[in-house]
C-alpha cells in the first residue's frame, strides 16, 4: 500500500523554530516588544504579503518593504490606485527570467534601487556576528526604516527549499531570537529563529553565484525617481549576454572612425543593437505628471544627439537611444580614440543637460552600473572553477 504524498499545503515548522502565533512565539512577541524590538514590526504587519509565485520571494520580499517604506511606486496598479505589487517590478530583469530562476541578493537589491529605495548589501563572508546582531537590532528598533531583508537558505534552518527571502520583522535581545517574517505563508508561517542560526543560514553559497547570501537594509530614497525611462535586460542570456555585449560594444568603439561624426554615431547605434537590453518609456500614472513628461521629451528631443541620432535612424526608438548613448558608463568611451572622444563630448556633457534629462540619465546610469557590478560577478564566478 502506498504512502500518501507529502502535503503542499503548508509545512510543519522544524522544532528549532518558533512559529510566531504558538504560546511560546507569543511569549517571544511580548518580550521583543517590552525590549523595545517592534518597532519596525508595526508597518510591516500591515503590508505582509504573500509571494505570488513560487519563485517569486525576493519580489514579495520588497513589495512588503516598498510598501512599508511608503516608496510610490508612481505606476498604476489596479484601476486608479499605485500601490507595489509583483508585476511592478520589472526593471533590472524580465519577470519570465525571474518566475524561472529566482533572483539574487545583488538583483534585489538592483530591484529595489531602481523603485525608489536604496540598498545596502552585506554578507557573512564581510561582516560577522556582532555586525548581523546589530543591524536587526537597529532595524527592529526603527520605526520605519531601515527594512532589513535577509536572504538565507532554507536548509539550514531545517526546511525544505533553498534560497529564499523574507523581512525581519522583530528581535527579542533577551533570548536572541528574530522573528522572520515568512512571504511563502502558503508554505511556512511567520516563526521566530536564532539570531547565529539565521547568520549561519546566510553563509552557504549561491548557485548562482558562488557567493554567500546575506541581509540588506533598504531605505526610502532621496534622490528623485525616473519619470518615464528605465532599464532591463533581455533574452535567455540575462547578465552574462550583457556583459559579453558590453564587451563588444567596447571593442566596436575601439574601431570607430575619427574625423566624421556621424560615421562615428552610425558605428555606437550599430553596436548598441546587439545589447540585451531595452531602455523602456513606461506609461505615465497621474495626469498631473503631463506636464512634467511633455517638458523632459522636449528637453530631451531639443539635444544636438538628440536630432544627429534621429537623422541615422537608429535601430531603437530615438528617444531610447539618445538615452542610453547619454548614461553609458565613461569608462567605455575610454577606448575611442582622442579625437573621436573630442568629437563626441561636446554631445555627451553632463553639465550641459537640461535638469529634466539629467535626472533620467542619472537613473538609467545607475541601473547600468547595478547591472554591470551584475555581470561582473557572474562572470567572475563562472571563471573561479
Amino acid at each position: 500500500m502506498h504512502s500518501p504524498a507529502p502535503s503542499l499545503y503548508r509545512r510543519p515548522l522544524p522544532p528549532q523554530l518558533v512559529a510566531f502565533a504558538s504560546p511560546e512565539g507569543r511569549a517571544l512577541f511580548d518580550a521583543a516588544r517590552a525590549a523595545g524590538g517592534l518597532e519596525s514590526f508595526f508597518p510591516l504587519i500591515e503590508q505582509f504579503h504573500t509571494q505570488a509565485d513560487p519563485a517569486f520571494c525576493g519580489l514579495g520580499t520588497l513589495v512588503v518593504a516598498l510598501n512599508a517604506l511608503g516608496v510610490d511606486p508612481g505606476r498604476l496598479w489596479k484601476g486608479p490606485w499605485r500601490w507595489f505589487s509583483e508585476e511592478l517590478l520589472d526593471c533590472c530583469s524580465p519577470l519570465e527570467r525571474v518566475r524561472a530562476q529566482g533572483i539574487t541578493l545583488d538583483e534585489f537589491a538592483c530591484l529595489a534601487r531602481c523603485n525608489g529605495a536604496s540598498a545596502d548589501v552585506h554578507r557573512p563572508d564581510a561582516r560577522g556576528l556582532a555586525d548581523f546582531r546589530a543591524a536587526v537590532d537597529a532595524a527592529a528598533r526603527s520605526v520605519v526604516e531601515p527594512a532589513l531583508i535577509v536572504s538565507y537558505d532554507r536548509g539550514s534552518l531545517g526546511q525544505t527549499g533553498a534560497g529564499h527571502f523574507s523581512p525581519i520583522g522583530g528581535y527579542d535581545p533577551t533570548s536572541d531570537h528574530v522573528l522572520v517574517l515568512d512571504v511563502a505563508r502558503f508554505k511556512y508561517p511567520p516563526h521566530w529563529v536564532a539570531l547565529p542560526a539565521l547568520y549561519a543560514a546566510t553563509q552557504p553559497p549561491d548557485p548562482a553565484t558562488g557567493r554567500p547570501r546575506g541581509w540588506v537594509a533598504l531605505r526610502r530614497h532621496s534622490r528623485p525617481p525616473s519619470l518615464l525611462f528605465t532599464a532591463r535586460c533581455l533574452g535567455d542570456g540575462g547578465f552574462e549576454a550583457l556583459s559579453a555585449a558590453l564587451d563588444a560594444l567596447a571593442a566596436a568603439l575601439a574601431r570607430a572612425p575619427a574625423g566624421d561624426l556621424d560615421v562615428l554615431l552610425r558605428a555606437l547605434l550599430s553596436a548598441l543593437a546587439g545589447l540585451p537590453l531595452t531602455i523602456e518609456r513606461r506609461p505615465l500614472a497621474l495626469s498631473e505628471q503631463t506636464g512634467a513628461a511633455e517638458a523632459l521629451l522636449s528637453d530631451l528631443r531639443a539635444l544636438p544627439l538628440h536630432a544627429r541620432v534621429a537623422a541615422l535612424a537608429p535601430p531603437w526608438p530615438t528617444d531610447a537611444a539618445t538615452l542610453l548613448l547619454l548614461a553609458l558608463p565613461d569608462d567605455l568611451w575610454s577606448s575611442l580614440s582622442h579625437e573621436a572622444r573630442a568629437e563626441l563630448q561636446p554631445l555627451l556633457d553632463p553639465e550641459r543637460l537640461p535638469p529634466t534629462v539629467r535626472i533620467e540619465v542619472d537613473h538609467v546610469r545607475r541601473q547600468l552600473a547595478d547591472l554591470s557590478a551584475l555581470t561582473r560577478q557572474v562572470a567572475c564566478t563562472r571563471c573561479a572553477g
